[in-house]
């Protein structure tokens, strides 16, 4: 791994579950590696590659240590998330190289998810004690009537390679505040700061059984995540095939959360700041590599601009460093596998073949510090018809489709077609035609002149349609809700 101008070596280092307070190996004895899409001749660390035992072990852990942790103190919850917090917060610079090298974002980007996700722990820890039930005015003056809000039991926590520390965070953190226990199943793509974020739960003194972790492969852990009778309930952040699949197979009893795909649009009004829409397009299509679920994928825009948007779109797009996640400048980093880097060659395949016009990158950068890594170029086409595939399927990397209309109402009609509704912005002066925008498309994160992507710790943040299953909002005060029951209680006197 090259870190600016030095040559780092690490010991491989082989990481253990993490099960009813002990750090253990799998029952199946196997492992599996990590690897640095920026290098992959790198491992980055080995980790158990556990099966149904494991898992079996872990969700039983949790049901054991449920009654003592939901009777815990609030203020006794708190103070552990408080303290996990400070451990991340302490061991930023750590983490952060730590997820460059497993997931390829930028250092710095990588150091603000770690330092966010301390900051999702301690907003769970101060919300979570004030989330309480309410009081009803009844006819009978002698009776009293109430709701509380209980814990579920065991949440299952399943969750992506994209942000692996912050997503892990927003699920885990309401859960264990509101006196739920936890196994926690983290991408095999991520699994070494998933690793760091259970150690910090450990440090901070949670009890045994409270959260457990299992790493490995879905299709080796089977379905009791999602079907075993003392899971209550699951929350998922995924694909959306992945999402119906757990969806299907979860119990009527068993409640789940699920975050999935998007497909999401910026529309530029003939009115729009043009500078501003580029810039807007290129941050929300390209960060990450285009590896978010809100990140923009669709641009729709009035044929009045077209032309000068497409310009300075290209512009902007040259100028972007691509490169390792240590190196200065870099804003584009490796896509996060292999898997990744075929989907997305074959898109970029696939709009050609379509009769798209690619007018900007679309090629794969092999050349020297480029050779071991899983490098695109940034990569739009333009003359895209709202039904190519390229315009209504979710493609997870750096790949833009233009599409050009005649009016705002045509602009709606696009961005609604297809069956995801996730996030979605509008670029213009016009307040009026700003406002009608949020009421008119179809999406559960609406932006005005922003970016698609990106959303406050403590505001709702979901989607609609294919989307999500458009149950219970993940972040915020809203979010404490999902992991928890409410019980109305009458009391005569």
């Amino acid at each position: 791994m090259r870190k600016g101008d030095r040559v780092l070596t690490t010991k491989v280092e082989t990481f253990s579950n993490y099960i009813n307070g002990e750090w253990t190996e799998s029952v199946s004895k196997k492992t599996f590696n990590s690897i640095n899409p920026a290098n992959n001749e790198e491992i980055v660390g080995t980790f158990q590659a556990s099966n149904e035992q494991d898992v079996k072990s872990a969700i039983e852990a949790a049901k054991k240590a449920f009654p003592n942790w939901a009777n815990t103190a609030p203020s006794k919850r708190a103070a552990i998330l408080n303290k996990a917090a400070t451990i991340l917060e302490q061991n930023a610079d750590q983490l952060a190289e730590e997820l460059t090298r497993e997931e390829g974002k930028h250092v710095k980007d990588a150091k603000n998810e770690v330092i966010r996700s301390a900051q999702t722990l301690r907003f769970y820890a101060v919300e979570g004690q004030t989330f309480t039930g309410e009081t009803f005015p009844n006819d009978d003056p002698n009776m009293n009537v109430s709701t509380e809000r209980e814990p579920l039991g065991v949440v299952s926590v399943i969750t992506p390679w994209n942000f692996p520390i912050s997503i892990p965070s927003r699920k885990i953190a309401p859960a264990l505040i509101m006196g739920n226990t936890v196994v926690f199943k983290p991408s095999s793509d991520t699994p070494l700061i998933a690793v760091r974020l259970v150690e910090a739960l450990h440090n901070a003194g949670i009890p045994e059984g409270v959260i457990n972790l299992v790493t490995g492969k879905a299709s080796d852990v089977g379905d009791l995540l999602v079907t075993h009778s003392a899971v209550r309930a699951v929350t998922f952040t995924g694909s959306t095939a992945a999402g119906e699949d757990i969806h299907r197979k979860s119990s009527f009893t068993t409640r789940t959360q699920m975050e999935l795909g998007g497909k999401n649009p910026i529309i530029v009004m003939d009115d729009a700041d043009v500078d501003l829409a580029a810039t807007l397009t290129v941050n929300g299509g390209f960060s990450l590599s285009g590896q978010a679920c809100t990140g923009t994928s669709r641009v729709i825009v009035l044929k009045e601009v077209k032309d000068a948007f497409v310009q300075k779109l290209i512009e902007k797009a040259r100028a972007l460093k691509i490169g390792n996640g240590f190196e200065d400048g870099v804003k584009i980093g490796p896509l996060a596998n292999a898997k990744q880097l075929k989907n997305v060659m074959n898109y970029i395949e696939i709009g050609k073949e379509d009769g798209a016009n690619l007018v900007y990158g679309g090629e794969r950068l092999t050349n020297g510090e480029y050779n071991q890594g899983y490098y695109v170029q940034p990569t739009i086409f333009t003359n895209v018809n709202h039904q190519m595939r390229i315009a209504k399927e979710e493609i997870f990397g750096p790949v833009i489709a233009v599409i050009e209309v005649d009016s705002y109402e045509e602009a709606i009609e696009v961005a609604n077609e297809v069956e995801y509704g996730l996030a979605a912005s509008i670029v213009t002066n016009n307040l009026k035609r700003a406002h009608q925008f949020t009421k008119d498309i179809q999406a559960g994160t609406v932006k005005v002149n922003r970016t698609t992507t990106g959303n406050l710790m403590n505001a709702p943040f979901g989607g609609i349609k294919s989307s999500s299953t458009s149950t219970f909002r993940e972040s915020g005060r809203v979010g404490l809700e999902f992991f928890t029951q409410v019980k109305t209680v009458y009391v005569g006197y």
